[in-house]
């Protein structure tokens, strides 16, 4: 299985994907909502890596396209940007973090989504900011 990446930031992407061919990870990188959906309805992925500003991210109508048995979605975005964290939250997004957080921890977090408890125990949900 591998991760799919729904991200607009050539910057982040690169990271994402390098650190996971680091960790013999296949990556996916997907620039659209209808491409992420049409991926993982074409087959299973172990988990996605979602950037929460990119433009394209409707959370409204992603999880309803997908239905039951969807992957775990990792979500990363701006630490002031409380809001859109709590957004991605209640719309089931599995585990959202400040980006910094994410750059910080994503050797771990990837082995964690891929092949849990091989290196660590995944961390409990941070609590966000209050605005």
């Amino acid at each position: 299985m591998s991760i799919l990446v729904f991200c607009d930031d050539l910057i982040f992407t690169s990271k994402i994907t390098a650190t996971a061919r680091a960790k013999g990870i296949e990556t996916a990188v997907v620039r659209t909502q209808e491409s992420l959906v049409a991926k993982l309805l074409a087959g299973p992925a172990g988990c996605v890596v979602v950037d929460l500003h990119n433009p394209s991210l409707d959370w409204a109508t992603l999880f309803p396209a997908l239905g039951e048995g969807r992957p775990r979605f990792v979500g990363f975005g701006s630490h002031i940007d409380v809001e859109t964290l709590k957004a991605a939250r209640a719309a089931g997004c599995d585990l959202v973090m400040p980006r910094s957080q994410f750059a910080e921890t994503l050797p771990e977090l990837l082995m964690d989504l891929m092949a849990p408890g091989t290196k660590r125990e995944m961390q409990e949900e941070p609590e966000l900011p209050d605005e």
